[in-house]
């Protein structure tokens, strides 16, 4: 068989089917990123979502008997909504990433890798072939990187020359000799923009991340958030831009390529208030198909309320107040409570005093004071 020529014919069917770029690698050990994975258990900067195997990480053979290579898929993503809606007083809103926009990434990039599985099975019959997305055992930015599509940032995402970090990042592992593609330089150079800028400080340093920091972490765990983070969300409901937005290689960057991608604006700049009260039906039935709803509703909702405090929206104190009275969830009536008082008023300070002398759990109680302290310091 001619790798070459059939590498050449992947590459030009790649295109057909909706895959902006396409790299070759080796299926050999990722030696560098196995280092830097210890470290960062040692240090406690993992965020607890990935493999927590390192070797299955960084080891292609323990996930596929005799691999030959890798083959990495980038697609690339908008960077602008079209037909915004404006955050006004009464009708404030919050905002979803990009990579949150438009049907989940793990959806459209299983599609293509299935699609280009097939071509390759068709050309070689006992080729095998395994995908990966986001959710798989190696780590898809090392994966992109040696397979040069592009090259690992300061703001840990793989930029590339022609859609700068906007990318979604999925690799197959085959059987198939194909020679291996060069890995790109670094480009950031002296630029250390996403790092200085980064809100919580989770970027330790460029190319180094605390994953427990993170907005885009934070934003999807389900407890108390510290109250440090919490004035620094800001009104994201899920997820966090900054690192990307700041980057000089992502100027200009906004490619609309795919149907499946385009943001639905209600969707991913939702109003927030009626977020605190839509049933788990309602949220799968609107907001199911993005992947930022796989944590559920109670992340997006507590966000809510934490944004709904950012503004400071007083026309959100009746919702807010009957929240605190009414939810069985600790973490969304303790987050309401002190919501309140950071908005702040007489309506909101009644209303923590009265279910201070009904509240029974203590993590909720802590956050009443919290709200009473805000309105009277």
């Amino acid at each position: 068989m001619d790798f070459d020529s059939l590498k050449k014919d992947i590459i030009e069917y790649s295109k057909q089917i909706g895959i902006d770029k396409i790299g070759f690698t080796t299926a050999n050990s990722f030696s560098t990123m196995k280092n830097r994975l210890i470290r960062q258990e040692m240090l406690g900067f993992q965020s607890g979502f990935e493999e927590s195997d390192i070797e299955k990480r960084t080891e292609p053979s323990l996930i596929f008997n005799e691999p030959k290579s890798i083959i990495a898929i980038a697609l690339a993503y908008p960077s602008r909504m079209k037909d915004a809606p404006q955050s006004k007083r009464g009708e404030r809103r919050g905002i979803f990433c990009r990579a949150s926009w438009g049907t989940d990434y793990h959806v459209v990039l299983r599609d293509r890798l299935a699609k280009l599985e097939e071509y390759i099975q068709s050309r070689i019959p006992n080729a095998r072939c395994e995908s990966m997305v986001d959710t798989g055992e190696l780590v898809d930015r090392a994966v992109a990187e040696r397979a040069g599509i592009g090259w690992s940032g300061k703001n840990c995402s793989v930029i590339t020359p022609e859609f700068g970090s906007y990318v979604y990042l999925g690799e197959m592992i085959t059987n198939l000799p194909f020679e291996p593609d060069e890995p790109m330089e670094d480009q950031c150079g002296t630029c250390n923009k996403c790092v200085d800028v980064c809100p919580t400080g989770a970027l330790v340093q460029g190319g180094q991340l605390d994953a427990q920091r993170c907005i885009a972490f934070l934003t999807q765990t389900k407890g108390f958030l510290a109250d440090e983070y919490r004035i620094k969300i800001g009104n994201r409901i899920y997820g966090c831009d900054t690192c990307q937005t700041v980057c000089p290689e992502n100027k200009g960057k906004d490619f609309h390529f795919h149907e499946e991608m385009e943001p639905d604006p209600e969707i991913a700049k939702p109003l927030l208030k009626p977020l605190l009260s839509i049933s788990n039906r309602e949220f799968k039935e609107k907001y199911g198909y993005i992947s930022g709803s796989w944590r559920g509703k109670k992340p997006i909702q507590r966000n809510a309320i934490i944004a709904l405090a950012h503004y400071k929206d007083d026309t959100a104190v009746e919702d807010l107040i009957k929240v605190m009275n009414e939810d069985v969830r600790p973490v969304i009536r303790g987050t309401a409570a002190w919501a309140l008082g950071k908005i702040g008023g007489r309506q909101a300070e009644e209303a923590l005093i009265q279910l201070k002398q009904r509240e029974t759990d203590e993590d909720v109680l802590k956050e009443i004071e919290k709200g009473l302290e805000l309105i009277l310091p």
